[in-house]
Order: structure tokens, then C-alpha cells, then sequence
């Protein structure tokens, strides 16, 4: 299976499995600048499980819609787990949703250095509860080119939130 055929099936699952529970998500996406929102998009019906989709590529979008902090960004870089958690739980905060996903990764083909190479991603699931949010961050190295990297990238993370929802939102 293609990596787009597996974006479109991840994506119908998800949105079937999220109105079937009726919950919602939220999105915060940097590298991959809006795909995940437009996979869920895609399916017919998904207006009942996504309300929110953030690009938030700059830092400065990071810090001023999604709440992530100056400190943060400079001490740990944007493509961080600090980062995409604060991401995560921004957009949750944000927008009510049940369960949030943060992207943010050096895609290339610039960019990259000794301690993030091009193709670093980092991926984090929130997910709210009555005593606040439960959230989790995993780094992917990925290969190919920036288009490769953004469409693997995809999948991990409509594959992350399907997992999650399987452990209850």
C-alpha cells in the first residue's frame, strides 16, 4: 500500500472511530503544514470530529496561538519533545477537542544538524481528562526526500491517534 492509500484509510478510520465515541480532535502541525488536517478532511462527515487545525510553523505561531513557551523553544530547539507536547496540549487547551496531535521535524532538504539530521520528527498525542491531559511524545527518524519525509510523517501520526483511541480517549 502506498503511503497515500494508507493516509486515506488511516484517515476513515479515524474519523469513523472518533463520531462512533463522539469525540473530537485537534490538530497542531508544523513540518507537515496542514496535511494531517487535510487527510481528515478528506473524509466525508469529518466536520463532526475536527474543529481545529493549527499551522503553526514559526515559533512565534507556537508561542502566540498555541501557548508554547519562549523558554522552551530556546532551550530545547522547536523540533523537541518539550515542544511538541506543549504543542499538543496548546491546541487542546485551544480548542475543547478531546484528543490532540503535534507534529514538528526537520523535513529538508536544509535545515538539519549534527543533533537533528534532516528527517527528525517529533509526534505527540493528548489526550484530555478530568484532571488534565495525559500526553506522550516519540521521536521518528525518517528517510527520503522533504516529500517523503512530510508524507511518512503523516501516517505516523493519523497512526499514533488511532492507537491512542484504541486506549480510550
Amino acid at each position: 500500500m502506498t503511503d497515500a492509500e494508507t493516509i486515506e484509510s488511516l484517515s476513515a478510520d479515524l474519523v469513523g472511530e472518533l463520531t462512533a465515541t463522539g469525540h473530537t480532535i485537534a490538530l497542531a502541525e508544523s513540518c507537515t503544514g496542514g496535511w494531517i488536517a487535510k487527510a481528515i478532511t478528506d473524509v466525508p462527515g469529518s466536520s463532526a470530529c475536527l474543529g481545529y487545525g493549527v499551522v503553526s510553523y514559526s515559533n512565534g505561531a507556537k508561542e502566540n496561538v498555541l501557548g508554547v513557551d519562549a523558554e522552551t523553544l530556546e532551550t530545547h530547539g522547536a523540533v523537541s519533545e518539550a515542544v511538541v507536547l506543549q504543542m499538543a496540549e496548546g491546541v487542546l487547551r485551544l480548542s475543547g477537542a478531546d484528543l490532540g496531535i503535534a507534529v514538528s521535524g526537520i523535513a529538508g532538504p536544509d535545515g538539519g544538524s549534527g543533533d537533528k539530521p534532516v528527517g527528525t520528527v517529533w509526534f505527540a498525542w493528548s489526550r484530555r481528562h478530568k484532571t488534565g491531559y495525559r500526553s506522550e511524545a516519540v521521536c521518528h527518524m525518517l528517510d527520503g526526500d522533504r516529500g517523503e519525509i512530510r508524507s511518512q510523517s503523516v501516517v505516523l501520526a493519523l497512526a499514533g491517534a488511532r492507537e491512542r483511541m484504541k486506549g480510550g480517549v
